[in-house]
């Protein structure tokens, strides 16, 4: 099958070219649209109880705020004759805005908890009607206009919060994020690109494979943006992945193709060999990242399922382009592959193997303990802190603290006595008469962590606010969710229980749910392709337990850095709880990489092994042919990743370098150590299975004499004859 596309695409390359050319064209045109079609939220359940809580509270109740106006009185208290009538003035010209209803403000009638402890400032709160990039455009007009100098206001000071300010700023402050990104990672990866590949226009084939898996993602994201909800943050993912796979990809079939040219192989030969052996590794490779991203499509958040959308689009485009569009591309260029070359980089013109990595290897099978075990008691120690994860749903504390939703959102919950705004809100449904729906709310008053029950009211659904002694976030919180559950309503009625600590619950329980199924799809699928490509039961097992413990370790990394806050200082972000789905989106992510240079490194070592090389060999040949590939495209890749850690969004932060930190301990310690040293330790179980699974492997061919070597019996033949067939012996290869 591969032999038979490597024929096709190298007979018309430059119709293969121009095909690309027209889809890269499309996919620009109609792909710019995306990123107006991409949403802020997705991290609940929208079947969950909570969220069913929310939707039903806006029918029968109202729309609940998402904007948040703070007021300062300029000199004295909120409640002087100016600042009153400033706020009276505010709260009218909030009312009269288009869009905007359910205007509470403190100074007309508002509860006593909108004013602050100390007196100088107070708060409105309304609902502003839209969702997506419309509802953005609202608030920041909003927001812009409420803070604007004007003589009639100039006894306040007022700022614009909200989670629908929120939504807007984090949106945003991604894309600007993502062009500074994109303006760094770009020339600095075409400059690390030709010191990998040691010319200039080797270095350049990868960026085409990623422009062109980049632009055909953003055109897929743009037709299912119109379709469902999709996650902004999905942009991201596609940027560092479609160039991640573009080098991988890129290294993979650049460097066989040295290597076929370096042989004798003609151009064309050469790539169409290429493909038979490298794309067969990229197939394979393209089919595992996919497996591990559309186990995301189980959980139900979109924030998740965005990027299984994302990744699989973009695996898929890098994987058909490379064994498509780069071997036409090469089949053109020929030698050309090596113009403009870096003249110390002679080895890696040729497809040489790796000096360094062949003598680490050599090291590794003679001492496998010893080398093993430090990698594993790092690995271990860096694991640690994931054992104290705490988790939350993000907030304004995930913008950085210049953000006009953020400042607003540490105002009030430093200056305001905000307990009624994380209260439990109980909907109950049905017919009760009053009596039993008010002995409910005695019922709930007396549950502990429980300050007040306020209601019930409500001319449809009653409603119930439980107001918590608690922090929202806290333990106690979250098991006063569950203890509201499980008291008993009133006869004849359903109850329902939404608001922040039932969000935060619901979350975790959405997730926590689905983790085991999550688990069991990537280890079946991984173990399943890894055993299709080896034919071994050991190595898809040793794979998959090598990724477990690289990922634990990363995860307990993002622990000590994002939730206890070590770095705090240099990343500038706000310490806290981890978000419910950053590390499942993280643990999919990475095990899918891994499993791809897996491959990358099986692939030869298998061979080595069916060219007849025993165990210790085929480890230390197909370790120096991979080893430079692996960390090259592993650098490169954490290079784009890690710059994500500049993001001034926390949660891109914690994907940015907890990706990065996984792929670099993958393609360093784990590849370049673990796997060697384990595969030793094993020695002839590497390649066991069964005896009705086992693939027959053909005995390797006799290696040919070389074809000036050939000898002609006395008298039967010339020199000029030996000339000749040497020719047509080359022309045959």
């Amino acid at each position: 099958m591969s032999r038979r596309a490597g024929v096709f695409v190298t007979r018309r390359p430059r119709l293969v070219l121009l095909a690309a050319l027209v889809f890269l064209a499309l996919s620009v045109v109609f792909g710019a649209e995306a990123t107006g079609r991409l949403k802020t939220q997705g991290y609940d359940d929208p079947r969950s109880e909570s969220s069913r809580a929310a939707l039903a509270a806006a029918e029968g109740l109202g729309a609940s705020p998402n904007l948040v106006v703070v007021a300062q009185a300029v000199g004295g208290s909120v409640d002087g004759p100016e600042a009153r009538s400033a706020g009276e003035g505010l709260t009218r010209r909030l009312a009269a805005q288009p869009h905007v209803s359910a205007v509470t403000s403190y100074w007309t009638g508002g509860a006593a908890e909108l004013r602050s402890r100390d007196g100088h400032a107070a708060m409105l709160v309304a609902h502003v009607d839209g969702e997506g990039e419309q509802l953005g455009a609202r608030v920041k007009r909003l927001s812009e206009e409420l803070t604007a100098p004007s003589a009639s206001d100039a006894a306040l000071t007022v700022h614009v919060g909200g989670s629908a300010l929120t939504d807007a700023e984090l949106q945003d402050i991604a894309e600007s994020d993502l062009k500074r990104a994109e303006a760094v990672v770009l020339p600095g990866t075409l400059i690390l690109l030709v010191l990998a590949f040691g010319s200039v226009v080797a270095a350049a084939l990868p960026l085409l494979i990623g422009v062109l898996a980049i632009a055909g993602t953003l055109l897929v994201l743009s037709v299912l943006g119109s379709v469902t909800d999709v996650s902004v943050f999905a942009l991201n993912l596609t940027t560092a992945l479609g160039l991640g796979l573009g080098i991988d990809y890129g290294l993979l079939i650049v460097s066989r193709f040295r290597e076929e040219l370096a042989a004798g192989y003609r151009p064309r030969t050469a790539a169409i060999r290429t493909v038979r052996t490298a794309g067969h590794t990229i197939a394979f490779s393209a089919a595992t990242v996919s497996a591990a991203l559309a186990t995301l499509l189980v959980f139900p958040p979109y924030f998740l399922r965005s990027f299984a959308y994302a990744g699989i689009a973009v695996v898929a485009i890098a994987a058909v382009s490379a064994v498509t569009v780069l071997p036409a591309v090469l089949t053109l260029l020929g030698k050309r592959v090596n113009a403009w070359p870096v003249p110390w980089r002679h080895r890696v013109q040729k497809g040489s193997g790796s000096r360094f990595w062949e003598g680490l290897a050599r090291i590794v099978v003679r001492r496998p303990l010893i080398a093993a075990l430090p990698v594993i008691g790092l690995l271990v120690l860096l694991a640690a802190p994931f054992a104290h994860a705490g988790f939350a749903t993000p907030d304004d504390r995930a913008l950085p603290t210049s953000a006009a939703g953020r400042q607003t959102g540490d105002l009030v919950r430093d200056a305001f006595d905000m307990k009624g705004s994380s209260a439990l809100t109980v909907l109950v449904t049905g017919t009760a008469p009053r009596s039993a729906q008010e002995d409910y709310a005695r019922r709930l008053s007396a549950l502990p962590q429980v300050a007040q029950v306020v209601g019930p009211d409500g001319d449809g659904p009653a409603r119930l606010s439980v107001v918590p002694l608690v922090d929202p976030r806290s333990r106690a919180a979250q098991q006063l969710v569950h203890d509201v559950r499980s008291t008993p309503a009133p006869a004849g009625t359903d109850v329902m229980v939404g608001g922040p600590s039932a969000v935060l619950v619901d979350a975790k329980d959405t997730v926590g749910d689905r983790i085991p199924l999550a688990l069991a799809l990537i280890t079946v699928t991984t173990f399943v392709l890894l055993f299709g490509f080896t034919r071994s039961l050991l190595l898809p097992l040793k794979a998959i337990a090598l990724n477990a413990l690289s990922l634990t370790a990363v995860l307990g990394a993002m622990v000590w850095i994002f939730q206890t806050g070590h770095l705090s200082g240099l990343l500038g972000f706000t310490p806290g709880p981890l978000s419910t789905t950053m590390p499942v989106l993280l643990f999919c992510i990475v095990f899918g990489l891994s499993v791809d240079y897996e491959v990358f490194v099986l692939a030869r070592i298998k061979e080595a092994r069916d060219a007849g090389q025993d165990n210790a060999d085929s480890i230390v040949s197909g370790i120096a042919r991979t080893g430079g590939i692996v960390t090259t495209a592993g650098a490169l890749l954490a290079f784009t990743l890690l710059s994500f850690g500049t993001s001034q969004v926390s949660l891109l932060q914690f994907f940015g370098i907890g990706a990065g930190l996984g792929v670099l301990l993958d393609a360093t310690l784990v590849r370049g150590v673990l796997v060697p040293a384990l595969m030793r330790l094993a020695g002839g179980l590497n390649w066991w299975a069964p005896k009705p699974l086992r693939r027959k492997v053909p005995p390797p061919a006799p290696r040919p004499r070389p074809a000036t070597a050939r000898r002609c019996p006395p008298g039967r033949c010339s020199p000029s004859r030996t000339v000749v067939r040497a020719h047509a012996h080359a022309a045959r290869r």
